[in-house]
């Protein structure tokens, strides 16, 4: 019996410790779940706060797209406005010549109208001298014949009144017919004064941009000669401006070399300035064009003095874009051997045609 109230005592014992270690097991719990609310709100701070800023730089890009798209409206709106008017110039030139054949049909008409006219004129004379005749030789006959002379010299005059009145109308319509044709050529003649203004208002206008274009031109070159200096292995020719592709660039190379970089960002520089100054309204480009001398290249990287060009003519582009150029106002072409400036077969020669040309144009 003791040993059973023992037993029963130590069993009863054991529950205060199970509850102590659901109560601490509780409290781990609670506590790890107040770290992971802490935790999930910091985060959330984190991540509300990078998509703040993310919708920020969303916004700034799109308000760039915004500029990008009115810029290129404005240009198309030029384009299109030339467009229009050439158009409108042909549509003046087509309805001149409309008119003019149309002249040509009036008048052709005319002659002939009035050919026809002259021959019923003529015709209707021709009659009128014929019954004349009659009406002399019916008076001489006039003492056998009275009854019937007179009734024939009635019949005569009413037939020579209807004759006078045709002809009366038909000179009535030849006037009209005159008038007409007048009217026409004075219409053609004031259309063709407006063909010729048009055209000389689109000339003046197109002549005006380019005239505008090469002024910035020439300043574009004056500022590339003060950046460079007096330099024989740089020139201007014409309207281009030439450099040596030996300043630029290695043999057989189109990368550009230390002193090339520095070279392109100087004239990328001035051509920035140049183009905050031009006008929105003048579409120009800058061209790049990369020529070589006429030896064939040999390269596995190049196959032909073609690619060697062109890649040397894109690498030039590709470092003013970097420099902040935009890349619509650019254009690169490759010529390879085939535009020498000397046909010479010396290496004087091909030192000469190994070349970079820069021009500002119009596109």
């Amino acid at each position: 019996m003791p040993m059973a109230t023992r037993a029963m005592r130590r069993g009863f014992d054991i529950w205060p410790g199970y509850v102590d270690v659901l109560s601490t097991l509780l409290m781990v719990i609670i506590f790890v779940l107040m770290v992971f609310v802490v935790a999930q709100f910091f985060l959330t701070d984190a991540l509300s706060g990078r998509d703040r800023a993310l919708d920020r730089l969303n916004q700034r890009i799109s308000e760039l797209s915004e500029l990008l798209a009115l810029e290129r409206s404005s240009n198309d709106e030029l384009r299109l406005n030339l467009a229009e008017l050439s158009a409108e110039l042909q549509a003046s030139i087509g309805q001149r010549d409309s008119l003019q054949a149309q002249i040509a049909g009036l008048d052709e008409a005319r002659r002939a109208e009035v050919a026809k006219l002259l021959a019923d004129i003529a015709a209707l004379e021709s009659l009128r001298d014929e019954l004349a005749e009659k009406l002399l030789a019916s008076e001489d006959d006039a003492a056998r014949r009275l009854s019937a002379q007179e009734q024939l010299t009635e019949e005569a005059q009413r037939e020579v009144e209807l004759l006078n009145r045709q002809l009366l109308a038909l000179r009535q319509q030849l006037a009209r017919l005159a008038v007409a044709l007048e009217a026409s050529e004075a219409k053609a003649e004031e259309q063709e004064i407006q063909i010729v203004d048009l055209g000389n208002r689109l000339n003046a206008a197109l002549a005006g941009k380019v005239e505008e274009l090469a002024r910035y031109r020439s300043e574009f070159f004056g500022r590339l000669r003060e950046i460079l200096g007096e330099r024989e292995d740089i020139a201007i020719v014409g309207d281009r401006f030439v450099f040596k592709a030996d300043v630029l660039f290695d043999t057989a190379s189109a990368e550009l070399n230390l002193d090339g970089r520095g070279q392109v960002a100087r004239i990328a520089a001035a051509l920035m300035q140049i183009s905050n100054e031009i006008p929105a309204e003048i579409d120009w480009v800058l061209r790049v064009d990369g020529h070589t001398d006429r030896r064939p290249i040999r390269s596995p990287q190049y196959a032909s003095n073609w690619e060697l060009s062109t890649a040397r003519a894109i690498a030039v582009v590709r470092y003013m874009i970097e420099q902040g150029l935009p890349p619509e106002r650019l254009a690169a072409g490759g010529f390879g051997e085939y535009q020498p400036l000397d046909a010479a077969d010396t290496e004087e020669a091909y030192r000469i045609n190994r070349r970079i040309e820069l021009r500002l144009d119009q596109r």
